[in-house]
């Protein structure tokens, strides 16, 4: 009974990793579909994003059950309570992504990004893939070390959406009102990714560690 018992707090971690191989394709797919606007790849993100939906619930599932047959405690107790934290956040990092298809799916068959801007939404994608690849390893590994490597890559992100700004308030801005809102929206959505996954990498550090540092809120 009891090695079933370690057998479903270990399957946890594989349907974390999966969670994060979901969020990443869709991140991917997603930002190719904004600047492409390519509605087909919009729609595919948009349409798979219930089978993150559906693993999250599995994991909530799962978690409610061993709390009520098994009472875990300790370092047990503490799996599954982190487990269900890094699931939600993993959940919603699969939503930001689809938002962002939909701005794709919006405003097609025009990209919704600007010449301009295309290197910068080119680049936060990049950085919003590392990270969600860095926090699959964190994951997997409980690699503590490389789960603090997240606040960086977060701190580049967040520059980028700085850079964002700066160009949507300069007097040469062009475009109107919509596609600023667009992008406005859009930066937000890779800056809360972002911050989702720096969140889920703190989780793997108090997983292991079992001290939390202090964090601002994800949304």
């Amino acid at each position: 009974m009891r090695d079933a018992y370690h057998d479903e707090l270990e399957s946890l971690t594989g349907q974390l990793v999966e969670m994060t191989r979901l969020v990443r394709s869709a991140m991917s797919r997603g930002t190719t579909a904004l600047l492409d606007a390519d509605l087909q790849l919009a729609e595919s993100v948009i349409s798979q994003d219930g089978e993150v939906d559906r693993i999250y619930n599995e994991i909530e599932t799962s978690i409610y059950e061993l709390m009520a047959t098994q009472q875990p405690v300790a370092v047990d107790l503490r799996t599954v309570v982190t487990a269900l934290r890094m699931a939600s956040d993993l959940e919603r990092m699969g939503d930001l992504a689809e938002h962002i298809a939909k701005i794709a799916r919006m405003r097609h068959p025009v990209s919704a990004i600007p010449p301009e801007l295309r290197d910068t939404i080119v680049e936060m994608g990049a950085i919003a893939e590392n990270l969600i690849t860095k926090t699959g390893s964190c994951i997997a590994s409980r690699d503590i070390e490389l789960a603090k490597e997240l606040e960086e890559d977060d701190d580049a992100m967040d520059r980028l959406h700085r850079r964002l700004f700066r160009v949507l308030l300069s007097e040469d801005w062009s475009h109107g009102i919509e596609p600023a809102i667009d992008i406005t929206l859009a930066g937000r959505y890779y800056e809360r990714y972002a911050d989702h996954a720096v969140r889920v990498a703190r989780d793997v550090v108090y997983l292991v560690t079992g001290t939390r540092e202090d964090e601002a809120p994800a949304n």
